[in-house]
């Protein structure tokens, strides 16, 4: 898996939201890596300007490097 991450290396969230994908370094955000899921995805809800509800269903993944990516849950079926 290639490192997702800015250009001076910290940690970022890679998110899936509304067609689009983009990075958000942790710090910009106020996270670490101990947040929970529920923190994570207030503080991107936040950023997006959008209502936590719209991401209450999304998925953490957590990665061994730190990145984070938060994406809508898989549908299978």
């Amino acid at each position: 898996m290639s490192r997702i991450s800015n250009a001076i290396g910290e940690a970022v969230i890679h998110v899936r939201f509304a067609g689009r994908s983009f990075d958000l370094p942790m710090a910009q955000l106020d996270l670490g890596l101990g947040s929970r899921d529920e923190q994570i995805k207030r503080a991107v809800a936040q950023n997006l300007e959008v209502q936590f509800a719209r991401l209450a269903d999304y998925t953490v993944d957590r990665h061994a490097n730190g990145n984070l990516t938060l994406r809508p849950q898989a549908v299978f079926g």
